[in-house]
């Protein structure tokens, strides 16, 4: 079972406007929300969450649409699965264990959501650390330049019911299939068997399929005008911001042979944003969580 991944954190159901939130909680620190990326759950975070609680109060939550985490149905706009959606049941979650003001360390989905949150309340971060993404108007210029494949991004975010229908005939090995690809051995050997049991639950369900399209439907759509609206108005996130790269998904990996991380960023909305590179694959904190925990400590203590 996953909760054995999580000794001695509390568990908790909040409610939002897109109905629960599933998060678990530990530590008696200044507060840190961990957001998880596609297509996963809290549980990614397993490796490094309870030496996080250590010295900050962690809070590891399901995405809406992922994990024990209600799934809306999506609508007509994409708004329920934008990431600005997203970020205020960040809020909610982090507002209903107590904190006004956190920190926030999200990888791939979960980083979006949080530079999101940053942008569009930048009194609420404190600190935002982004594991393995570009920003999502950026990556989608590069695909329809043909400098990366479109893959996953295109696909999921085709119209409803396609992907949905399509994927859900045989599931599993569609999102095992993404999970080996990213990954710097090219298979699931990074990952606990209960994690990847946690992860299958998911992959499986109906709901939680049409809830990864949208998110990704949403990210072609409504998460590129909230982009495109701050970089017309020269917003930038205020808080200090670190970027944590995997130097295979995006240094020589499918988001990668572009310009550095670093510079995508200094350019758009962290100019000054500091960041360190991990030999590993896309998921950093699970095939090098030492390396990671050891960057978000230098960073979340700094």
């Amino acid at each position: 079972m996953s909760d054995d991944l999580f000794p001695g954190f509390e568990s908790h159901w909040i409610d939002t406007e897109a109905g629960r939130i599933f998060a678990r909680s530990k530590g008696d620190g200044p507060p840190l929300a961990l957001l998880h990326g596609f297509p996963q759950t809290h549980v990614m975070w397993h490796r490094i969450a309870p030496e996080l609680a250590e010295t900050h109060r962690v809070v590891c939550m399901d995405l809406r649409g992922y994990g024990w985490s209600t799934a809306p149905k999506g609508d007509a706009t994409h708004e329920t699965y934008s990431k600005r959606a997203m970020g205020r049941d960040v809020v909610r979650v982090m507002e209903a264990l107590g904190a006004v003001r956190f920190a926030i360390a999200g990888h791939d989905r979960g980083a979006r959501v949080g530079y999101r949150l940053a942008l569009d309340e930048p009194g609420r971060v404190e600190r935002l650390a982004l594991l393995d993404i570009l920003p999502t108007f950026y990556v989608w210029a590069q695909m329809k330049a043909g400098k990366i494949p479109a893959a996953h991004w295109g696909y999921l975010s085709q119209p409803y019911p396609k992907p949905e229908e399509e994927i859900g005939r045989d599931p599993i090995p569609y999102f095992e299939g993404l999970m080996r690809s990213w990954s710097a051995a090219g298979d699931l050997s990074a990952f606990d068997p209960r994690a990847m049991r946690a992860y299958r639950e998911g992959f499986n369900e109906p709901s939680r399929i049409h809830a990864f399209c949208e998110d990704y439907r949403a990210g072609a759509t409504r998460d590129i005008e909230a982009d495109d609206a701050d970089l017309a108005a020269g917003k930038t996130i205020h808080c200090p911001v670190q970027l944590i790269w995997s130097d295979f998904y995006l240094v020589s990996g499918p988001i990668g042979h572009g310009q550095h991380p670093l510079d995508v960023w200094r350019q758009s909305f962290a100019p000054g944003i500091s960041g360190v590179g991990i030999s590993s694959g896309h998921f950093v904190a699970e095939e090098a969580p030492g390396a990671t925990l050891e960057a978000l400590q230098g960073f979340l203590d700094a």
